[in-house]
């Protein structure tokens, strides 16, 4: 696997220091985990310059993460190879206008806890069902970070 192509794009609210990243870091060597800050579109604004670079990516968006990899998908769908959603913030405005857009076939699948307080199941279910023709949706018991999930999913299997 080209751990060169892999990115993890972190929440709103964390950082390339998080629990998450840093195991990504540790089991895919090479795997980019950029630091974002500001607004969605000054986060977007410093994705697109790293994904622009190379193409077939294989992009993991956490929460916020989530949604910027899928605005990302959805705007450069020929560059991404797959996307995995874990609680992606779908719902979170500036969102809506890219409820109208044409399905993209990139392979996705997200991840959500039933457990999670912060970002709404069946909702986002239904957004990403309207996205994405080719979904594979797992819901595990797990809150919002997906604590326990991160480390019992078969990532290689995954990201392959």
């Amino acid at each position: 696997m080209d751990t060169s192509r892999l990115i993890y794009i972190h929440g709103l609210e964390s950082d390339s220091n998080s629990g998450k990243a840093r195991l990504f870091r540790e089991w895919f060597p090479g795997m980019l985990t950029p630091d974002f800050k500001g607004s969605f579109e000054e986060r977007m604004t410093q994705l697109e310059p790293i994904l622009a670079t190379k193409d077939n990516w294989t992009i993991i968006g956490s929460s916020f993460g989530g949604l910027m990899g899928t605005v990302y998908t959805c705007k450069h769908p020929a560059q991404v190879r797959k996307l995995v959603l874990l609680a992606p913030a779908l719902l979170h405005d500036p969102f809506g206008s890219f409820l109208d857009v044409e399905p993209v076939s990139v392979p996705t699948i997200l991840i959500h806890g039933t457990l999670d307080t912060v970002v709404p199941l069946e909702p986002v279910r239904e957004v990403a069902q309207r996205l994405f023709t080719n979904l594979t949706y797992h819901i595990a018991e797990d809150d919002h970070r997906l604590h326990k999930t991160v480390h019992e999913l078969d990532w290689k299997t995954i990201l392959s």
